[in-house]
């Protein structure tokens, strides 16, 4: 199971990058590999205001159908369109062109998860 430092996870399984003041939110490998094959991803428009701990985005897979939350609140400001036509790009590359969405808002929130440490100790 791949856990890249430098990201931060939430309970929910969710990674986040911050660039440029921005948060990148996808999901971790532990989340793609226990949903199995993604066959479907509804993700939200670009401008829609999302609260922390709020589903935010669906994942539909073979197995079974589940929720993305926010790890902040704020505004989406970009959508990874690559996912409508290639949902199983979440499970090839998770943290990299599996992404959700770019977010931007209080990153203060960021500080409370945990870091690829404390992740791999809690996804055991």
């Amino acid at each position: 199971m791949q856990i890249p430092e430098g990201l931060r996870y939430t309970d929910n399984h969710e990674w986040v990058a911050v660039e440029d003041g921005m948060a990148r939110v996808g999901i971790t490998d532990y989340a793609q590999d226990a949903l199995g094959d993604v066959v479907f991803v509804d993700l939200p428009e670009e401008g829609t205001e999302v609260s922390i701990g709020e589903p935010f985005a669906e994942i539909e897979s073979t197995k079974s159908v589940a929720d993305v939350y926010a790890p902040i609140s704020g505004t989406v400001v970009a959508v990874n369109e690559l996912l409508e036509d290639a949902p199983e790009t979440i499970n090839s590359d998770p943290y990299g062109d599996g992404w959700f969405v770019v977010m931007e808002g209080d990153l203060s929130a960021l500080e409370s998860l945990m870091d690829a440490a404390a992740y791999a100790e809690f996804s055991e």
